[in-house]
């Protein structure tokens, strides 16, 4: 592949996750709408979020998977259509139940394309710099949650709360398109004799390679620190629009609010993605949870106050979403590239098992009617648990380093 190329392919790849960002955002920004548009109730919609997730993990488990074996193109391209058919139809919900639908059939559409984005976009980056490709790449999401606060009024003024749906649904499919065009077909790379290669590239079920010995240790460091981050970030993204209104902030302040901190996030997720490339994965991890545990503590200390709360969010909420950029980065590390759409695949699927419960929990939060500071103070323990867990991240990444070394003994 030309360079020209190449980096064409990872723009386009980028763009997929942009979508993903905007998509996920619309939902949380379109609820506190829909109570006077519909006479829908906002706390009724917690399992409308975890029906995106669940669908994210199902499609990642089931069907991403395939991608190891049959290659990325179809999955990422079949992944776009799906994604914009079902989101466009997301506009024309009525009901609580109907939102439910289409948001877990674009969930699974999404999740079979997005391990295969993040696995092609390692595949298309150098050894030395794969996490950092990874993680501008999949930067993609911050900026489509940013694109998605900031840009919420003018498309809701134009097209009503239906416009939020649209523009990702319309975009996905153009995509589609794009990358139909630029993408190579064919299988991962892969280099050796069929009895030297990895058994990882051999087996006809990777994915259950992971839950084996010697990669059920990183695999679950893995997806511990994804389950726990993306339960705090969905548990922000879902309820961050309805809860700074109850501070004091109007719907298009707490909007926009929503939007600026994923530009936080961006730079923090490529730092860190730097930081797991040419430092040391572990200490970077333990310090962006630690710093994101802090903002939210401050935050559930202090009054409201627009300016030092966005500063606080900025590290918080964009923290949670940079983590969705480092930890996969942190994947290509962990695993070889036989095994990337697998473990980012059952990473999604086990991650997910935590994440759903970040929307439920903030319903179970907004029902018991606690002050934004509390809500705030329960988005502390996750990053906690996280930087935790990241001490053991060292070792982890021991285990390829033996898998590699026994394999080069064989050859």
């Amino acid at each position: 592949m030309s360079s020209a190329r190449r980096a064409v392919t990872l723009i386009l790849l980028a763009g997929v996750f942009i979508m993903e960002g905007y998509d996920i955002n619309a939902m949380a920004l379109a609820v506190p709408r829909l109570e006077g548009a519909l006479g829908l109730e906002s706390a009724s919609f917690g399992l409308v979020f975890t029906a995106l997730l669940v669908g994210i993990g199902v499609g990642g488990a089931v069907l991403a998977p395939y991608g190891d074996r049959f290659g990325r193109r179809a999955l990422i391209v079949m992944g776009c259509v799906a994604t914009g058919a079902f989101t466009l139809a997301t506009a024309s919900a009525t009901t609580v139940t109907g939102f439910l639908i289409w948001r877990a059939l674009t969930g699974i559409a999404l999740g079979a394309a997005l391990p295969n984005v993040s696995a092609l976009s390692a595949e298309l980056a150098s050894e030395k710099m794969r996490a950092t490709v990874m993680a501008i790449v999949s930067a993609g999401i911050p900026l489509g949650l940013a694109l998605a606060g900031i840009t919420a009024p003018a498309v809701i003024a134009q097209a009503g709360w239906h416009g939020l749906f649209m523009v990702p649904g319309a975009f996905a499919l153009v995509l589609a398109a794009a990358l139909w065009l630029v993408l190579e077909g064919g299988l991962p790379r892969e280099t050796g004799s069929e009895e030297t290669k990895p058994a990882a590239a051999r087996s006809k079920a990777p994915q259950l390679d992971l839950f084996r010995r010697p990669w059920a240790m990183p695999f679950a460091v893995f997806t511990l620190m994804l389950a726990l981050n993306a339960a705090n970030l969905y548990l922000l993204s879902s309820w961050l629009p309805t809860v700074l209104p109850q501070a004091g902030f109007s719907l298009d302040h707490a909007a926009r609010i929503s939007g600026i901190v994923q530009f936080v996030g961006l730079g923090i997720g490529v730092l860190a993605s730097i930081g797991i490339d040419r430092w040391k994965a572990g200490p970077v991890l333990v310090l962006m949870f630690g710093a994101m545990a802090a903002s939210f503590l401050i935050v559930s200390l202090t009054a409201p106050d627009a300016a030092r709360w966005t500063l606080l969010l900025g590290i918080g909420v964009g923290g949670a979403s940079a983590g969705g950029m480092a930890l996969p980065a942190l994947c290509a590390h962990l695993f070889t590239p036989h095994q990337l759409s697998s473990a980012i695949g059952m990473g999604v699927l086990v991650a997910r098992l935590g994440a759903f419960t970040g929307p439920l929990i903030g319903q179970a939060l907004l029902n018991a009617q606690v002050s934004p500071q509390t809500f705030f103070l329960a988005a502390s323990v996750p990053p906690i648990l996280c930087a935790m867990v990241a001490f053991a991240v060292p070792a982890a990444l021991t285990v390829k380093r033996g898998q590699q070394q026994a394999s080069a003994a064989m050859a």
